[in-house]
């Protein structure tokens, strides 16, 4: 289950929203794909914010449950080919981050 948020400044997030909104299929066939997890599982955010102008414009947080194919090296890949998707939909830097969630402690209602 990939939970990702998106968040772009509200600055360039007009001017990116379309090319954004048509992204979203591919990114999650793309982590459907790479991380083995079936389309109903995922969950996405986009969300415009008022970011700080020496940081990266788009940031995206994605959390994950764990499990043992999903090395660092595979994660890395991930997150490059996620940063490359949302960076072409963006035109804009795209800092990336992952979470593995604790299956003991993780609930979700659906």
């Amino acid at each position: 289950m990939p939970n990702v948020k998106i968040y772009v400044d509200e600055a360039i997030y007009a001017g990116c929203r379309d090319r954004l909104s048509g992204a979203l299929r591919p990114i999650r066939d793309m982590l459907c794909e790479d991380l083995t997890v079936d389309a109903p599982a995922c969950q996405f955010a986009v969300i415009p914010v008022l970011a700080m102008p020496d940081l990266p414009p788009v940031n995206v947080e994605i959390a994950i449950m764990p499990r043992p194919e999903r090395t660092r090296q595979v994660l890395l890949a991930v997150c490059a080919k996620l940063r490359e998707l949302v960076g072409a939909a963006t035109g804009a830097h795209v800092a990336i981050r992952v979470t593995t969630l604790d299956p003991e402690t993780y609930i979700a209602l659906k």
